[in-house]
């Protein structure tokens, strides 16, 4: 395991520098700085398992990457919630980034505005179940009732409201963005 330093990771030649002593095989970070890497020249490494999250991944960074590694891995999920609540391998032939399906101990819904479940194909809110869940918000409990409701289909447990849109497609989400003006 290698830990860098926060400064070493804004240098782009530190941080490939880094990675061509170490030669790591798995390394996770944002999709900005997967980018920032490729257009410092970073040509990639065929061992390298590639995890991006944090951050929506765009489709012309998923296939650049694919190009210059063993595999590309999809990660999504809030601080909230632990921060990977999905995973998924990336292929180049598919049209649309998928973020997967739930990680074990993670429950997933696309709800409607009145936290009904929406049909596959149909845009609704992501709200996250499970384990992982946060307490919630220090010092905040306006919002931490605000986001982190009583689960409307499991007596006695909690959902997280992300703000995130979404919906299902062939028993995976598509991630479309948020419902709201948040910067992510």
């Amino acid at each position: 395991v290698v830990l860098t330093r926060s400064e070493d990771i804004r240098d782009v030649e530190k941080l490939q520098e880094i990675m061509r002593v170490y030669h790591p095989t798995i390394m996770q970070a944002t999709p900005s700085l997967w980018r920032i890497l490729l257009e410092g020249g970073w040509q990639g490494d065929i061992d390298l398992k590639i995890l991006s999250g944090g951050e929506a991944l765009s489709k012309d960074l998923r296939d650049n990457l694919i190009k210059q590694s063993r595999s590309v891995w999809n990660l999504y999920g809030p601080t909230e919630t632990t921060i990977w609540s999905t995973v998924k391998r990336q292929d180049a032939s598919q049209d649309q980034i998928s973020i997967g399906k739930g990680i074990a101990n993670t429950q997933l819904y696309i709800v409607n505005e009145t936290l009904g479940l929406v049909p596959s194909g149909v845009s609704g809110e992501i709200c996250i179940g499970g384990a992982g869940l946060a307490v919630g918000y220090l010092n905040r409990p306006e919002l931490t009732a605000e986001k982190f409701i009583p689960h409307p289909f499991i007596e006695g447990e909690r959902l997280y409201r992300t703000g995130d849109l979404g919906r299902w497609v062939g028993g995976e989400i598509e991630c479309q963005g948020r419902a709201d003006d948040q910067v992510k």
